[in-house]
This record gives structure tokens, C-alpha cells and sequence, in this order.
């Protein structure tokens, strides 16, 4: 039998996910089975040459999904996840949204249903993300390795075996987009501070951030060697990280900040 997908959502996201699934050739356009309410976002994804319905009721009566693929706002996965209970028996279900847990599906599809929740971060949409997952013991490890193949054509793919880790996760890389944005606008000002026109320190820091970032995911070398190589004693640089790094600084704030994010994650998790 040839595996299928049912990818339940097509906004940003969704879409990102599945041309990059085709793009990559780990399905073809009728392996894919989009289900999108919202005319122009199906129509986009339909362009693709997959099949796109409406509702779950419009698909096949026979079809048997290896994934479900769930990519819709959490706030109204619980209206949404009754139509698919009818798969729950032979499909692993993912989940890339914020905050919803296992035992969440678990409620709707039943305490048997092989499930995936993810926490994908805003870069995924670029194929450059981090994609963090956790498994319930009902999901195989060739199901599992299936669905990572899949997560890969996003970006980065990592898994931790503690659900109560995925706050954690979510303070470090689900949030963690926002914090590198801030620091590109706070070296942006510091630039025009320094008397550099808006325009040129917008592009310098950002591509900086940028540069360093490739640089470091390309290099064998650590952060701290690559730190270290860039430093000259007594230079610029060493005069600027003398300031950062003076009473650990920086990596207070941002050892604070994400235990912020972390703890906020753990109150959301309880509502």
C-alpha cells in the first residue's frame, strides 16, 4: 500500500510542510490529502496537484492515512479532531500545535492512538526551523522515523522522552526566534548610536546575526571556539564582550528569560 497523508490545515505552515514534502520527493502530490476550509488557502494548496476538500466528511470513505498531519490553531483542535477518530485504529496523528498535549487526543481519538506532538518554531516556514518531538508508546519506531523524515524537509529535527520537557523546548527554540529579532533591533540602535544610518545598520545587523548563525551550524568548531577565534586580546571585540560577558551578563538575562518563558509555558499547559 502506498503511505498517504492527510495534512488537516493549510495556512503558513501547513502549506511550508507540504510543499516541502513534494519538493523534497518524499510524496507525491496524490499521496497528499489536504483538508482546508478556507476557499483561497485550499485553492493555493490544490495548485500543488494534491487532492484538497473542505472537510474531513469529503474524504474517501477507503482511505487509510499512514499520518495525520493536525496544523490548525489550538483553540479549535478540539471542534476539529472528532471527524478524524474514524482513522485513530491505523494512522499516527502529529500535532505542530502550541500547547496541546497528548492526553488531549488522547480524549478525543482514544487512549490507543499513536501520537506525535511537535513544537515546530516560526523558521520551519522557510525550511530552516527546529522541530522538537515527543512520542506516546503507541507509535512504531518506523512510524516515527517516517514522520521525522517528513519534520526534516522544515529544518532541524531533535526528540525528547519527557512530555514536561517540551516547556522547556518551547523557551529556548519555539521562542527563541523572538529573542534573536530583539537582539537585531537592539544592535541595530546601537549602530545608529554609533552614527550609522538606520538603513545601513538594520542590513548589518541582521546579516550579521545571520552569517554567524550559518557560520556556526556549518562549522565543526563550538560556539566557544569560534567566540574565541574572533577575539583578538585587547581589540574591539574583546572590549565589546567585556561588556556582555562581565558578571555573565548576558547569559543571566537569558538564562531569566527563558526560565520566564519556561514557567509561562507550564501555567498555559495547565489552563
Amino acid at each position: 500500500m502506498v503511505d498517504s497523508v492527510v495534512l488537516v490545515g493549510c495556512g503558513n505552515m501547513g502549506f511550508a510542510m507540504l510543499k516541502g514534502w513534494l519538493d523534497a520527493g518524499i510524496l507525491k502530490p496524490g499521496q497528499v490529502h489536504v483538508v482546508e476550509p478556507t476557499d483561497a488557502l485550499r485553492d493555493r494548496a490544490a495548485t500543488l496537484g494534491v487532492n484538497a476538500v473542505a472537510g474531513a466528511a469529503s474524504l474517501a470513505a477507503g482511505l487509510q492515512p499512514r499520518v495525520i498531519l493536525v496544523a490548525v490553531k489550538p483553540q479549535v483542535m478540539g471542534d476539529v479532531l472528532p471527524a478524524y477518530k474514524r482513522f485513530a485504529e491505523h494512522a499516527t496523528f502529529v500535532s505542530v500545535a502550541a500547547g496541546i498535549t497528548v492526553n488531549f487526543f488522547e480524549k478525543h481519538l482514544g487512549d490507543k492512538t499513536a501520537i506525535i506532538r511537535t513544537i515546530p518554531n516560526t523558521p520551519a516556514a522557510i525550511g530552516k526551523g527546529m522541530i522538537v518531538t515527543f512520542r506516546n508508546p503507541h507509535v512504531g519506531d518506523d512510524d516515527a522515523a517516517f514522520v521525522d523524515r517528513l519534520l526534516k524537509t522544515s529544518g532541524a529535527v531533535a526528540s525528547v522522552d519527557d512530555e514536561s520537557l517540551i516547556d522547556a523546548v518551547t523557551a529556548v527554540s519555539g521562542s527563541g526566534p523572538a529573542y534573536v529579532f530583539h537582539f537585531i533591533e537592539g544592535l541595530t540602535e546601537a549602530g545608529v548610536a554609533a552614527g550609522l544610518t538606520r538603513e545601513i545598520a538594520g542590513l548589518l545587523a541582521m546579516q550579521t546575526v545571520y552569517g554567524a548563525g550559518a557560520l556556526a551550524a556549518a562549522s565543526a568548531d563550538t560556539p566557544t571556539t569560534l567566540r574565541e577565534q574572533v577575539t583578538s586580546p585587547n581589540g574591539t571585540t574583546a572590549a565589546a564582550l567585556k561588556v556582555l560577558m562581565g558578571e555573565d551578563r548576558l547569559k543571566n538575562l537569558l538564562t531569566e528569560a527563558v526560565h520566564a518563558a519556561h514557567q509561562r509555558a507550564i501555567e498555559l499547559g495547565k489552563v
